[in-house]
This record gives structure tokens, sequence and C-alpha cells, in this order.
């Protein structure tokens, strides 16, 4: 049985780590826009003054919430008039980085409120595994790369920590979980949604071409921990219990709960589509030739999404330990960096995006 103190979900690294090195998810989101404009012209709206609700499921620190919140906005404002209001909530765990997410939210030059009085940025501490707005009230929800996060780990992985990395029947425990999961955020969001409304869904996709680019990259990390074993900075045990609970699915299994009854719930899907999405730091490699600004830059990016869950895994005193848990992280972030310089490459991967409407 495993130790569910340990394999929990983690949020991202704090002090606005994320916000500063997420560029691919970004990139991601930023493909996925045209269908946000789509949702936010096809929602159903009433005719009273009751103000319009969007749900940001995931926010993380906000930063990469910015321009999706502001084109919906932008969107929905002509068929609103002015001065109806518009409440954006951002929800995200507890242990969320929210320091990072209101300060962003009150002074980025880029903040969607900033020239609109009627807009009204607000928070929401808790797992979108469970309900986190009352029923029917949401007009347009948005979920960008936060849906990739599972809500339990389902099992260890042998010699590695990574899900496309597993095989058997650890690989068959994290698609099963992953099913659950996706039908269980379904049913939260449709019971959550009002009748006409639309929710946007941004996933990281890969298939044959694009899957070993990150794998290696992965099995780079992978490499790097066993080397932090072997120099005692790390045990054997905690490296055993180091897994992230991310699953990037197909676009076969996001239309999965759609496959015998199109409305699963009375949400029917209206776009499905994947696209290709550019690694920025590859893109800027390309130009300046530099392979350690290259690994520094794919490097922080592992770091700020993933480690807070591999340090997660370290002994109960150390987990709680800052001190020891920056350093584990700094030395991870060190060994992967020379890996990566060694062989540069790109992360570019795809972009999945679904959109689903609410039965009127």
């Amino acid at each position: 049985m495993m130790d569910e103190e340990i394999l929990t979900n983690c949020v991202m690294e704090d002090k606005g780590a994320y916000n500063k090195h997420a560029k691919i998810p970004a990139a991601g989101a930023a493909l996925a826009t045209p269908f946000l404009e789509k949702a936010a012209r096809n929602i159903r709206l009433d005719a009273g003054d009751q103000p319009i609700v969007i749900a940001d499921y995931g926010s993380s620190q906000g930063k990469n919430s910015l321009s999706p919140m502001r084109i919906a906005i932008r969107n929905l404002r002509p068929r609103l008039g002015p001065s109806r209001a518009i409440v954006v909530f951002h929800i995200d765990q507890a242990s969320n980085d929210f320091n990072s997410l209101f300060e962003v939210l009150s002074s980025d030059p880029d903040r969607y409120a900033l020239n609109d009085s009627n807009v009204f940025p607000c928070a929401i501490a808790r797992s979108f595994y469970e309900q986190v707005l009352p029923a029917d009230s949401v007009h347009l929800g948005w979920c960008s790369y936060a849906a990739v996060w599972l809500r339990r780990v389902p099992s260890l992985i042998p010699g590695h920590f990574f899900s496309l990395c597993s095989t058997g029947s650890a690989r068959a425990a994290f698609e099963s979980q992953a099913a659950e999961d996706w039908e269980a955020f379904l049913s939260l969001r449709v019971r959550e949604m009002r009748p006409g409304a639309r929710l946007v869904v941004v996933l990281p996709a890969f298939d044959h071409q694009s899957l070993p680019a990150f794998t290696e990259f992965m099995d780079d990390v992978n490499a790097t921990l066993a080397e932090m074993v072997d120099q005692g900075a790390i045990t054997t045990q905690e490296r055993a219990r180091m897994v992230l609970t991310c699953y990037p699915r197909q676009k076969s299994e996001l239309l999965a709960p759609f496959a015998k009854n199109p409305q699963f719930r009375g949400l029917t899907v209206e776009d499905c589509d994947v696209a290709a999405v550019p690694d920025p730091a590859w893109i800027e490699y390309q130009g300046d030739g530099d392979k350690q600004a290259l690994a520094t830059k794919q490097a922080l990016f592992f770091r700020s999404i993933f480690m807070p869950s591999l340090a997660s895994a370290l002994t109960r005193v150390r987990a709680g330990d800052g001190e020891a848990s920056l350093g584990f992280a700094d030395r991870l972030q060190e060994g992967l960096m020379q890996r990566l310089a060694k062989h540069p490459a790109s992360l570019a991967g795809l972009v999945e995006t679904i959109v689903l409407a609410k039965c009127a």
C-alpha cells in the first residue's frame, strides 16, 4: 500500500517560479485562444444584470491566465455592454502560491482588469476534483495544462517517475486513473456550468513523433536522480517514492466519455483539435547557439513545474525542511543542466484543445 502522505499531487514551485519559466504551457495556451474566443461568443447569456462568471481552473500563479482572460473578456464585453459585471474565479489547490497570483492580478502591466472597472478577479483555494463553485453558476470555463494532473498517484513506477515512461501494470494503473479522473473532472464542471455555458480545456499531447523528445528529456532527469543516489544526496527509498501524478492523454482518451453517448452528463463536444506547440527556448537557441542557456531554460522549466512533486518524496523530516528541499532542487537542476548541455534538443510537442458545451 502506498504512503498517501508522500504520494500527493503537488503544486508548482513557489515564489513566482512558474510564472517565470512555464513558457511551453504559455505557448500551448496561446494556440488554444481562438477556441476560447469562439466559446465566449457562443455562450448563452440571459437578459438580466447578474454578473457573468468565468472560471479559471488550475490558475497556478496567474501569469499564463492573463492573456486568455483578457481575450475572453474582450469577446464578452460587446455582448454585455460596459456596466455588466464579470467575475473571474482563479482556482487552485490551497498550497498554491497565491501570493504570486495576487501580485500578478494587482500589479502586472498586462492584467486583464486594468482598463475595465467592472471586472472583478478573485481566487478559490480548492482542488478542481471537488465542486468549487455553486451549481449552474459558470458561464465560461478555462483550464490550461492543469487537467493533466491526476487527483492521486495510482502506482509507483519501477525505475522511473513519469507515467509515459512506465510499462505493464504501472502504465495500466495510470491509464485507468486518468480515465476515472477525466470523467470526474467533467462531471464536476457540468454541475457548475449554466445551461449554454462553454468549457475550454487545454492539455499537452504527444504522438509517436513528438513523444521521444519529451521522454528522452525525462530520461535525463531520471539519470540525474540515479547519480544523486550514487552520490548519497538522496536515498534509494526516497528515489523509489518519486513519481509525478501527471498523465498526458491521447485525443481518443479525451473523447472516450462521449463514445457511447454524445451527451456525457449533459456535455457535448464542439471542437477537439491537436496542434504543434513550439519550445520557446529552442527557438532562441537556434538564433544564438548558446547550449548552456538552452539547458538552463529547459532545466528551470522542469524545476518550476515538476520539482515540488519529486521533493515531496523526501523523508518526512527532510520534506518539511525548506533548506533540504531547496538543496535537492538545486542539485537536481545543476545535474540536469550538465546533461542537457551535452545534447541540445527541442522540447516542442503537441497541444490538444477540447471545447465542451452544456446543453441549454
